[in-house]
């Protein structure tokens, strides 16, 4: 593998927002939404692009996002499997996040060529679209799925993952870096099972796969923070990762729905018991840094001498939700479920 040239290791520092315009793919998401509401309130960046496929949502976002002359706020209506219509709204662009996928697991594994076309194709798109424009940093939005997946959205996803990492070496020429967040279930996002539940509540009895169930519990804000970091350190090529605590899906339940009774139902095809977010093989060049994990590439066009204040893991590292230090309880996981629903 080439070299990449005209690239040296620089110390991060805070992003004038203020000078950026950002592109969010799949924009009108929960993601988009609120990292769209943070930029607005907090950071007042130049312009906010949305990129996204549905006007009914594009619309319901301009109620409380509008784009009348002054704001910075622009609407695009377009699929990132159209790389014509990403490079137009690329143009003068320098932060892009990509956050457009096709993610419900039935849907993916119903329609696997859709998927493959969004997750995959799309991805490549956004790494053209982005080099093609002189976008300087693009960030990708990933998911636990994608570590050793059993399912097509989980494949999709880690090939998104190794394209953007190796998307560096594409543009060794230019300004653009690539880079990925991972992290676990959004709480309240949609397709989250928390509105499920609540619907079952109704009912008196609550459906839950299996008792072992764990998985990883990270909140709107969270994962903002973690991107906002990301587009401050990212030099090109690593996965930024959450410290996020892991939840038993039967204390969900029980937090949401204390006296129903629970059903057990099965596994579904393609669903773990349990989440990984680094594998053993990751933990041999992962670092601990500024309240988060990051897998560093293991390529030679990246600058070992990046990240000189991070700490090692230790030896035979894995993080997973069924091995992990930090937990919630059902009494921490009613606080958070009344926020979301409130």
């Amino acid at each position: 593998m080439a070299e990449r040239k005209g690239k040296t290791p620089r110390e991060a520092g805070p992003l004038d927002w203020t000078q950026k315009t950002i592109l969010i793919t799949g924009g009108t998401g929960s993601l988009g939404r609120h990292f769209t509401k943070v930029m607005m309130e907090k950071y007042h960046p130049k312009a906010v692009r949305i990129y996204s496929r549905d006007e009914l949502k594009q619309h319901e976002m301009r109620l409380l996002f509008p784009d009348h002359e002054g704001s910075p706020m622009r609407y695009f209506i377009g699929d990132v499997r159209d790389l014509d219509r990403l490079k137009r709204a690329m143009e003068g662009v320098d932060l892009v996040l990509h956050a457009a996928a096709l993610k419900q697991v039935p849907s993916c594994e119903y329609n696997p060529f859709e998927a493959v076309k969004t997750n995959i194709h799309g991805a490549k798109n956004v790494i053209d679209a982005a080099i093609d424009c002189g976008v300087k940093k693009v960030i990708a939005v990933s998911t636990d799925k994608a570590v050793n997946p059993v399912n097509l959205y989980g494949a999709t996803k880690l090939c998104a993952e190794k394209i953007f990492i190796q998307g560096n070496a594409y543009a060794r020429r230019t300004q653009a870096q690539f880079s990925c967040v991972r992290y676990g279930n959004v709480i309240g996002s949609r397709g989250s099972v928390i509105p499920l539940f609540e619907e079952q509540k109704r009912t008196g009895k609550i459906t839950v796969t299996d008792k072992r169930m764990t998985r990883f519990w990270i909140t709107l804000d969270q994962a903002v923070d973690l991107i906002i970091k990301g587009f401050r350190h990212l030099q090109g090529g690593e996965i930024f990762l959450p410290r996020i605590p892991s939840m038993n899906i039967v204390d969900l339940a029980r937090a949401i729905a204390p006296r129903c009774e629970i059903e057990f139902i099965g596994a579904r095809p393609g669903e773990k018991l349990s989440e990984t977010l680094i594998t053993e093989e990751e933990g041999q060049h992962t670092i601990a840094y500024d309240g988060m994990y990051i897998i560093l590439p293991a390529y030679p066009w990246w600058h070992q001498e990046n990240y000189k204040q991070g700490r090692k893991v230790r030896e035979g590292f894995v993080y997973t939700s069924r091995d992990n230090e930090e937990w919630l309880d059902v009494e921490e996981l009613k606080g958070i479920v009344s926020g979301v629903l409130h």
